[in-house]
């Protein structure tokens, strides 16, 4: 696997031909994953590599000048998962100003031309070049490469997009989201100190900071999988201001490991959301937090059987 980066300025060229796809990805659900289908049926059917073009930043972090834009994934995750699904080749395309501003001619000429495309898939929706001008038509039309393009994807509520599962997360639904996914809603952090207040409980927590690029599910507690150094283990997560005993302004988010006792700060894991359990609650009492926390781990025990 190779990861190209591609500005304006340098002069790399793509010396073997690629069939590749190109879009942000944002998550990698099943509509961006026939994309990605299509592209290693083609390059096989061409006899050559595949490949994913994508932009850093966001488009719209560069043509609004918004640097708080959230999304369903990293860049790390979006190669990670392209690999996964049979990628050979990620062409990260330095999305400037400059860039933003070509026109789509272009954008072909100086941005695609650099990648030696035997073909090239998009989806029906892509657009590109100056104030989105450029469409599956145009590119078409540049005869250069053959122009594959993938009809919307959908199911029986609509569209499968990025912005549709987005809405889903933020309500909690992470059942949903994670079937137009096509795996479980996933964050990625670091463990960091806490202040044991759950272990005073007989409820020891891994305290996981994450990128605030991530959008956030709905406060509260879900049944989740944590991965730790390649192994998963259930658990009990909370997200939110922990009202109860250990009020913080900002947002924490403290993963109950089931049936594990290991030092694992500083470690880097994964939190997979399976289900939304319920909203988090200010009890009256240390006494009636203990009980509902020996509630939701017998949920969670049988949420993830």
């Amino acid at each position: 696997m190779r990861i190209i980066r591609l500005n304006l300025e340098n002069q790399i060229k793509i010396k073997t031909h690629v069939v590749a796809c190109i879009g942000y990805f944002d998550g990698l659900h099943l509509g961006h994953q026939a994309l990605i289908q299509k592209t290693n049926e083609l390059a096989a059917t061409y006899h050559c590599e595949s490949a994913l073009i994508t932009f850093e930043p966001d488009p719209w972090e560069t043509i609004k000048g918004d640097k708080d834009i959230h999304h369903l994934s990293t860049m790390r995750q979006r190669i990670n998962k392209s690999v996964t699904l049979g990628i050979k080749n990620i062409f990260i395309l330095e999305f400037t100003k400059e860039m933003s501003e070509l026109s789509p001619e272009e954008f072909v000429s100086r941005v695609l031309s650099k990648c030696n495309l035997k073909a090239l898939v998009c989806g029906f929706d892509f657009h590109y070049g100056a104030k989105g001008a450029g469409n599956p038509v145009t590119l078409k039309e540049e005869h250069q490469f053959e122009l594959y393009v993938v009809p919307e994807v959908e199911d029986e509520k609509g569209k499968i997009s990025s912005t549709r599962i987005s809405k889903l997360i933020e309500v909690g639904n992470v059942e949903e989201a994670s079937e137009l996914l096509g795996s479980p809603y996933e964050l990625e952090g670091s463990v960091s100190y806490g202040r044991h207040i759950g272990t005073e409980l007989g409820f020891p927590t891994a305290n996981i900071v994450v990128s605030n690029e991530y959008i956030m599910p709905a406060l509260g507690v879900y049944a989740c999988y944590v991965w730790i150094d390649g192994r998963r283990f259930k658990a009990m997560v909370n997200l939110g201001h922990n009202p109860t005993l250990n009020y913080t302004r900002q947002i924490s988010l403290e993963a109950h490991l089931l049936d594990f006792n290991e030092n694992v700060y500083g470690s880097h894991v994964s939190i997979q959301f399976v289900r939304y359990l319920r909203p988090e609650f200010n009890f009256h009492n240390r006494n009636n937090l203990i009980m509902q926390l020996e509630q939701d781990r017998f949920m969670v025990r049988k949420v993830l059987k």
